[in-house]
């Protein structure tokens, strides 16, 4: 693969191998999966996503851009360069003028040769938003949170940022820890973050150049995990049941056959929607621009949406990784949320966060304030790891059970669609090892972002690593990852 992914196609081909999909021909297994599919199929139509392409990629490209240096804290041209193609393909880019920065409007202009401008504008920790074109202002009032601790630099690990430096048990070897974080910063991956726990103390980190434990970086896709959290938090609470319909507003017309989709089939990736995403087995880049992006990059209430998409089939049959899916469940997190009376924006950071010492994550949203955490969102290594130890300990935290029973099993268990469609690589918003594809235990379960973005979780050896990048280094920083996994393996004894 294309190290420096200079096109789209590379992009393409980058979330197909992430997502487990063959890319050029058709395996027989992958012929019999899309043969099953096609069986299953109901006659409903396609629409593609409104607007020209180009507009969509420099909505993207200024939302990246904004977000790095507003938030990141990266330099422009570097980010330009390095970071954010899956939303920003880096081919696009050079059809579009050079990304003007006013750090004093806190905005990002993109430039098109049709004389179309896209505009990016920083809201504080809402993140960024690409305004709809001819907009001033966004439909919303942002949210001021209160998530700092003046002594989280003295408070002990994980609430805190103090790390214990104790010796660690003799039958760890630690010389192979640190083979393991020299693996994952090969230079080439453009690693920006590795951390490691051990039984949830920090036992190993290192940060790449500008990068430190407090900078939240783009993690993408992981977000679908953070948004099957929040929705845990509300199945806890009372407010909804795994297994009931989801009580989508638009779906509930006397005969709308979307009211028997399950709110565990969406968190499946199995609601069955029809929309284009260029993970789908038979995704052709020749085709229109994918609604998976356009619910980024479009500047249109992606609740409403999501929700208008036609069944492509039965909920529940056929596994696909579609956006539609984690942009409805976070359609239902404001509407659960509403019915507690609590404030949407900044329910997070209260109900989780805070709890958990997460004190960099930033949930960005669209136009119309509904969190885009299907992929933008932006934290710091440390916070990643503090979010996976939650899973590792079955959703319980300092004692208090923060998840429901049973919720972080349901997550890492193979989803019945995927297993039917002969890919156990997914289950609830979280990536499966079941093909064996790192060099971990496949009952390990991890967090995916495009561009190299992983949280994993390894019960055997109560082990989370968390490695982060910048977008460029992904291909080689797959590799490292995968040479550090196998070393924190032969570092680390089997739980006993």
């Amino acid at each position: 693969m294309n190290v420096n992914l200079r096109s789209g196609m590379a992009v393409v081909l980058l979330v197909a191998m992430i997502a487990g999909c063959p890319v050029n021909g058709q395996t027989p297994e992958s012929s019999r999966m899309l043969e099953r599919a096609k069986s299953l199929e109901l006659k409903t139509p396609y629409d593609p996503p409104p607007g020209d392409a180009l507009e969509h990629h420099a909505s993207g490209f200024a939302k990246v851009i904004c977000s790095a240096v507003f938030i990141t804290g990266l330099a422009p041209d570097f980010a330009a360069e390095n970071v954010g193609y899956f939303t920003a393909p880096y081919a696009q880019r050079a059809k579009m003028g050079k990304p003007v920065v006013d750090r004093r409007r806190g905005t990002v202009t993109v430039s098109l040769p049709n004389g179309v401008k896209r505009v990016a504008l920083y809201l504080g920790d809402q993140g960024c938003v690409t305004l709809p074109k001819g907009a001033k202002s966004v439909s919303f009032k942002p949210v001021k949170l209160k998530r700092g601790d003046p002594e989280a630099a003295s408070r002990p690990w994980p609430l805190g940022d103090r790390v214990n430096d104790e010796p660690l048990p003799a039958d760890i070897d630690s010389r192979k820890i640190r083979e393991a974080v020299d693996a994952a910063f090969d230079p080439a991956g453009m690693t920006a973050a590795f951390v490691v726990t051990w039984k949830g103390r920090l036992i190993a980190e290192r940060y790449g150049e500008g990068v430190t434990a407090q900078t939240p970086l783009e993690s993408w896709s992981m977000g679908k995990s953070l948004t099957a959290t929040i929705m845990g938090i509300l199945i806890g609470r009372g407010v909804y049941d795994l297994w009931q319909p989801a009580p989508i507003p638009e779906w509930q017309t006397p005969g709308d056959p979307r009211a028997a989709i399950r709110i565990a089939d969406i968190l499946h990736m199995s609601s069955g929607l029809r929309i284009r995403a260029p993970q789908d087995p038979d995704y052709e880049a020749k085709g229109p621009y994918p609604d998976h992006l356009y619910l980024y990059t479009g500047s249109v209430d992606s609740f409403k949406y999501a929700a208008s998409r036609p069944q492509q089939w039965p909920p529940n049959t056929v596994g696909r990784y579609r956006n539609t899916d984690p942009v409805l469940i976070n359609y239902l997190n404001r509407l659960g949320i509403g019915k507690l009376g609590e404030d949407y924006l900044s329910f997070p950071q209260r109900a989780l966060f805070d709890k958990l010492g997460i004190r960099t994550m930033v949930m960005e949203t669209d136009p119309f304030g509904n969190f885009l955490t299907q992929g933008y969102e932006f934290a710091s290594g440390r916070d990643w790891a503090r979010l996976g130890n939650l899973y590792l300990q079955d959703g319980v935290w300092n004692g208090e059970r923060i998840l429901p029973e049973g919720f972080a099993r349901f997550v890492r268990t193979l989803a019945p669609a995927w297993e039917a469609d002969g890919r156990p690589i997914y289950g609830g918003f979280f990536w499966l090892n079941g093909n064996g594809d790192y060099p971990v235990p496949k009952e390990a379960s991890y967090m995916a972002g495009a561009g190299g973005q992983y949280t994993m979780i390894i019960p055997s050896h109560d082990l989370v690593v968390v490695r982060l990048g910048h977008f460029k280094g992904s291909a080689p920083g797959e590799k490292s990852l995968k040479r550090a996994l196998a070393l924190l393996m032969e570092a680390i004894p089997t739980r006993k």
